[in-house]
């Protein structure tokens, strides 16, 4: 895979937490507000926040800046300058950095994309979710079908990457259906595509029609097929998983997710970041305040949102780095795990789960999880850590 070297490699996360509306599906850290933000204060704050978190975490160099959300595309694109100088004024930035802003595909954001260009954003992924406009409606999206491409079209113009995502598994979707879907969205998708199958998250509307029965989902077996389907088709099209839920093309793999991945630091800025940082040689499991009026006070008053910073013990890091680094294709090296852990894997775990099919050995010693044991990754992850 291809970006900057592990050993280096350090992102920088930054949430906007507004929405337009709250998607039914959604649990992420999102809020609608019908007054306008006052985006110059906000900004002020990232800067500010910046600022402190770099001073905690001196010597890096930013290879990824990952614009997170909520909707980071309903910004304008001054804000987004503003707060990749603050990022670039207060840590070292490298010369090829990946600076990746999520968008909504609506014509109102799509207008925007230039600006954003040209106030440092390198990369776009943009939230398709569904090609066909009953689907998009029922998932509360705010545009149609046609815009999304339309959106996509205009990403492809003016940004040299950009990714889009799909929900797949949603109600009455069939495998056949999902397969014409998926092979369209390749045709407009150059290098890059997050697939996600749809879970039903407690605490969303969601979740309540769900248990009220009145929103049904694929059972086990077409899940299933849906997801066999997705690998058979992305493989043969030349975007084969690197991550359970993401496919790319060789080289084009999202570098500022990687860095999550493989256990890397990264710094989380905004409403309800998240970030792990290494402090005199112990990572701190680092979160903000998630309100985001509470958060901007916060910061005004003590330079940031931060309301949790726990230390990790060394057992916590490496079953971090196993839960993270088995989602990747390329899996993981047991001899880091050992080093994280002070204690190596059971070998005789590995050997059940090796003749199950659910994991493999390379022969440079890697351990990966195998297409059968994606879909039972959880339960692999378990094992190997127990």
């Amino acid at each position: 895979m291809s970006g900057a070297d592990p050993a280096t490699a350090f992102g920088v996360y930054v949430h906007w937490p507004f929405c337009l509306s709250k998607c039914p599906y959604c649990d992420f850290n999102s809020h609608v507000r019908h007054a306008p933000i006052d985006e110059e204060r906000f900004a002020r704050a990232f800067a500010r926040e910046i600022e402190t978190t770099a001073a905690r975490s001196r010597g890096r160099t930013v290879s990824s800046i990952f614009l997170g959300g909520g909707t980071p595309s309903l910004m304008q694109p001054q804000t987004v300058g503003a707060i990749l100088d603050a990022i670039g004024k207060h840590w070292g930035v490298g010369g090829d950095v990946e600076v990746t802003l999520e968008a909504n595909p609506t014509s109102v954001e799509a207008t925007r994309f230039r600006g954003y260009r040209a106030a440092g954003v390198n990369r776009v992924s943009l939230g398709v979710q569904a090609l066909d406009d009953p689907s998009l409606k029922a998932l509360g999206r705010l545009h149609t079908a046609r815009e999304a491409l339309d959106a996509v079209a205009i990403a492809r113009s003016v940004f040299g990457r950009y990714s889009f995502d799909l929900i797949y598994a949603r109600p009455d979707q069939t495998p056949v259906m999902w397969a014409e879907e998926l092979q369209r969205a390749i045709s407009e998708a150059v290098e890059h595509l997050s697939l996600y199958q749809l879970t039903i998250e407690e605490g969303t509307p969601f979740f309540g029609l769900h248990t009220a029965g009145k929103l049904k989902t694929p059972n086990e077996a077409i899940a299933r097929a849906l997801y066999d389907v997705t690998q058979e088709i992305c493989t043969r099209h030349g975007l084969p998983a690197y991550e359970v839920s993401n496919h790319a093309r060789p080289g084009a793999e999202c570098r500022h997710n990687l860095v999550y991945w493989r256990g890397e630091e990264y710094a989380g800025i905004g409403p309800g970041a998240h970030g792990r940082l290494d402090i005199d040689g112990i990572r701190h499991a680092i979160a903000t305040e998630k309100r985001p009026e509470a958060w901007l006070m916060r910061v005004e008053a003590t330079g940031d949102g931060v309301v949790a910073d726990d230390l990790l013990n060394s057992e916590e890091r490496a079953d971090e780095f196993l839960l993270m680094g088995l989602r990747l294709r390329e899996g993981i090296d047991p001899q880091r795990y050992a080093a994280l852990s002070g204690r190596s894997l059971d070998p005789r775990r590995i050997a059940i789960l090796r003749d199950e099919g659910a994991i493999t050995i390379s022969t440079d010693g890697r351990l990966r999880v195998t297409q059968d044991g994606f879909p039972v990754l959880d339960a692999v992850v378990a094992d190997l850590a127990a």
